[in-house]
């Protein structure tokens, strides 16, 4: 049963982690992965505000003001922009740990946005969240790029620019391996070490690699994939900063990846395979490669061509609505 949108007083909806870059496409390039997410509780209030009134499941204290809260700071950008009267309180579950460079700041930004557009007399279509979510991701990198936020917004392999989101054509059996290590790397930190003059030839081969992945996916053709599948860019002045990354790689090629690199920021490394079973085999020796540094990881194998942000449900004053099937996909 679906609820009119204006009796709607409340919405929760979750939003599914991320690989961030996909190694070659620095900011614009990423894919959603099942397996992890955040949930956003939003209540529709009278005051003409923004406000987070409680955080779950985090181990580290996050901002509750909204202007430094990267849900609170999309949805003062939603009220601005569409001239909204009322106003939204927030309530975060945590899912994704910080710094593990599977886009938790991103995810609860995204959460916070498919709830509360659930909540307006007419919602946008999800695409057009985008720029609201690219406000609100602000706050956590400082820098405008939806990577992340493109992802989870439309579902699957996605390329991002600043105006407009694209979904790429990802054969259904591509799978993903994610070993994430219990270890923080917060994203300013990666990106400093991104300071500093680059060769024009590294623009250049990182620019054709971009392209074979992109035509690979497009072609289902994995050999172009592995061909292209290789950060020259970013991964040579990050590396350092994830323990053990080397060995981690290695272990990840050994299964006849595609390609292998940093999800994100880091620490999280990420494979792609042609099969589930050789990303599963995988994941296992990426993990104890881990191990080898002395960090234990969680590990998340699902397909490349992963789900999107999705309203869970939506309650009026008295009723809890569950929302229609496939609602926000």
């Amino acid at each position: 049963m679906k609820s009119a949108p204006q009796r709607a007083r409340r919405a929760l909806a979750f939003a599914p982690a991320c690989v961030g870059n996909v190694g070659v496409g620095f900011d614009i390039l990423g894919h959603s992965m099942a397996g992890a997410g955040d949930r956003a509780d939003v209540r529709r209030i009278e005051e003409p505000v923004v406000r987070i009134s409680a955080i779950h499941g985090s181990v580290v204290d996050l901002p509750t003001d909204a202007q430094g809260n990267t849900a609170g700071a999309a949805l003062i950008s939603l009220r601005k922009a569409l001239g909204l009267r009322h106003g939204f309180e927030i309530v975060l579950h945590k899912g994704i740990a910080l710094g593990s460079g599977m886009a938790g700041s991103a995810a609860s930004c995204v959460a916070a946005l498919i709830a509360a557009n659930a909540l307006l007399e007419k919602p946008l279509p999800h695409e057009s969240l985008y720029g609201f979510a690219l406000d609100g991701e602000t706050v956590a990198s400082g820098s405008r790029h939806g990577d992340n936020l493109g992802p989870m917004l439309l579902g699957g392999l996605v390329l991002a620019t600043h105006d407009r989101l694209l979904r790429i054509p990802v054969p259904a059996a591509w799978h993903c391996a994610l070993v994430h290590p219990h270890y923080v790397l917060e994203t300013r930190k990666a990106r400093t070490a991104l300071a500093g003059e680059y060769p024009l030839s590294a623009f250049v081969a990182q620019s054709a690699n971009l392209a074979l992945v992109l035509a690979g996916c497009y072609r289902s053709d994995a050999a172009l994939v592995r061909e292209g599948l290789k950060d020259v860019l970013v991964e040579p002045r990050r590396a350092s900063l994830v323990p053990n990354f080397a060995r981690v790689k290695q272990a990840a090629l050994d299964h006849r990846a595609m390609g292998a690199s940093i999800s994100g920021a880091g620490p999280s490394v990420f494979g792609w395979y042609e099969q589930r079973a050789e990303a599963e085999a995988a994941a296992a020796s990426m993990r104890a490669a881990f191990a080898d540094a002395g960090l234990d990881s969680d590990t998340y194998v699902a397909p490349v061509d992963g789900p999107a942000a999705r309203l869970i449900d939506a309650i009026d004053e008295n009723t809890w609505i569950e929302a229609p099937a496939g609602e926000g996909a």
